[in-house]
């Protein structure tokens, strides 16, 4: 199928998920970035447990964990097979990608830093491509790695388009 009449589709079934008010991006959006944290709050659980040999850490992460599954059914009501784990490896990939970029551009090194928000976000679209049933998950195995090249200036691969449609969505979305 034409990139072209992908992303026309893509568009199309966006816009009638709209017109159901299915979902309120701009809280879910909201809800999604808790999620990270609290992702990134169960991986300093586990490392601090690690690192002082005190279990006391290693017990948090559940408490931690059970809130995390609590707001992602929030967010993913269906699901079939692995988009349950994978939305859930989406979320964190893009949060340490996040806090990799963050890092880089303390640092002075604007590229990298720009490079990993972008990738970033990529995988951010793609969780919400897959929630949004926008794809399936099989089209996540046919994604142009062109997407992910930071020397693309339009974006031609399928992870680009995706992105231009979250960031329509999430700008058209109730506040």
């Amino acid at each position: 199928m034409e990139d072209n009449q992908k992303l026309n589709e893509l568009i199309e079934k966006y816009d009638q998920m709209k017109k159901q008010e299915k979902m309120d991006l701009s809280s879910d959006q909201d809800l999604t970035i808790a999620i990270m944290n609290l992702v990134g709050i169960e991986e300093h659980f586990f490392f601090s447990g690690a690192k002082t040999g005190k279990t006391e850490y290693y017990d948090l992460i559940n408490e931690v964990r059970e809130m995390r599954k609590d707001l992602l059914k929030k967010i993913i009501k269906e699901y079939e097979g692995e988009v349950w784990c994978i939305s859930k490896h989406l979320l964190a990939a893009s949060y340490r990608l996040m806090e990799v970029g963050t890092k880089a551009l303390s640092r002075g090194r604007k590229e990298e830093a720009y490079e990993m928000f972008e990738k970033a976000y990529n995988l951010y679209s793609l969780f919400w491509g897959l929630n949004m049933k926008i794809i399936a998950a099989d089209d996540v195995k046919k994604i142009d790695e062109q997407a992910v090249n930071k020397h693309d200036d339009e974006k031609k691969g399928f992870l680009g388009k995706m992105g231009t449609l979250v960031k329509k969505a999430v700008d058209c979305c109730i506040e």
